[in-house]
């Protein structure tokens, strides 16, 4: 039911609203506001969501809608970013995207004072009449490099780099485990936590860290793209997250997971601009367009190419699971059985960690 329901918001948020011209409104204008956790870089998760920006804008212009957007970047989570969404809102700013878990509180926040601007919370899970929220089922893609990083690793010994112990984090770091360890049942996935979404320094040394430890394949959930060149230079594989990140590490990189922020900005903007958006809670996968595996590297042999897109299309058509049963701890415990799969509810409040991984929750 709760699947459902999410498709059906999705469709009703990017597909239902009528065109501006049927309505007459063409006078209408709408500034569009968003505030970047990191400086714009040219790969990463700010840029994808500044790629998001500039399909909006290029889209519903091109449309002949009245769009003027900007942006803050390198906004701490916390206070700065109360007072920077605040600032937007009172200069005007119809439409806020905030696309950082940290920034949920200060949405909320900011929103309450302002009833009559529209606020998307990107990861973030609490809503408003005037605050929707969106994410992307990461760990589909996840679940994909994962079965790349078992058929390329000849120590059956990946590592990861992980941010924060957040349901989304924790879900990328069991669906990566599972891909690999469902083409090599003896897998292990050494873990290291960072505590923080961007500090290249660090992510550097825990790459060099994990590699040290017989990794011969990185993945990571962090911002920058250390631990790409890391691997690039230490002559080691790594999976790409957010961008295709080939032009730091042409030799390294085996596939790129990419989620696509530009048709459902742009569709949530011009239901601004129509008088028909509402509050909701959107998470779209490769069935929405939302998440891609691509950007191969040369060291992907076609045929590995070959199965994971066909795996990919099997997931947006709903028959793969990532989540599928049987699932065990790294305690041994079972936590799925044969069979069964987990509910969106249970993926959205993952607390535990597969068999396979080397490490804990803090």
């Amino acid at each position: 039911m709760y699947k459902n329901l999410i498709a059906a918001l999705f469709a009703l948020a990017l597909f239902s609203t009528p065109t501006l011209a049927a309505q007459g409104d063409d006078h209408k204008s709408l500034k569009v506001g968003f505030v970047y956790v990191t400086p714009r870089l040219p790969s990463g998760w700010v840029h994808q969501h500044e790629l998001g920006r500039l399909a909006l804008e290029d889209k519903l212009k091109k449309e002949g809608f009245k769009v003027q957007t900007q942006f803050a970047e390198n906004v701490a989570e916390g206070a700065d970013a109360e007072r920077v969404i605040r600032d937007m809102a009172k200069q005007g700013v119809g439409l806020i995207f905030t696309p950082s878990f940290g920034y949920m509180e200060p949405t909320m926040k900011v929103a309450a004072d302002f009833p009559n601007v529209k606020f998307e919370s990107i990861t973030g899970y609490k809503t408003a009449p005037n605050v929707a929220t969106a994410n992307a089922r990461y760990y589909e893609g996840r679940f994909l490099a994962g079965i790349a990083a078992g058929r390329m690793s000849k120590s059956g010994i990946a590592g990861y780099v992980a941010s924060f112990p957040i349901p989304e984090v924790v879900q990328g770091i069991n669906a990566f485990t599972l891909g690999m360890r469902s083409v090599n049942p003896n897998a292990q996935v050494k873990l290291i936590w960072l505590d923080t979404w961007f500090d290249p320094a660090r992510e550097r040394e825990a790459a060099m860290t994990l590699m040290n430890q017989k990794a011969d394949v990185l993945s990571f959930h962090t911002a920058s793209e250390a631990v790409m060149v890391a691997a690039q230079e230490r002559g080691k594989m790594a999976i790409a997250y957010h961008s295709d990140m080939r032009h730091v590490a042409p030799q390294a990189q085996l596939l790129a997971i990419t989620h696509q922020w530009g048709n459902y900005y742009s569709q949530r903007a011009k239901a601004v601009l129509q008088g028909t958006w509402q509050s909701g809670n959107v998470w779209g996968g490769v069935h929405e367009g939302m998440i891609k595996v691509d950007a191969f590297g040369p060291k992907v042999p076609k045929r590995v190419e070959g199965e994971i897109l066909r795996l990919q299309r099997a997931i947006g058509k709903g028959s793969l699971q990532p989540f599928a049963g049987p699932i065990l701890d790294n305690q041994d415990q079972v936590i799925l059985a044969r069979g069964q799969s987990l509910t969106d509810e249970q993926i959205l409040n993952m607390k535990f960690l597969v068999q396979g991984v080397q490490g804990s929750l803090p």
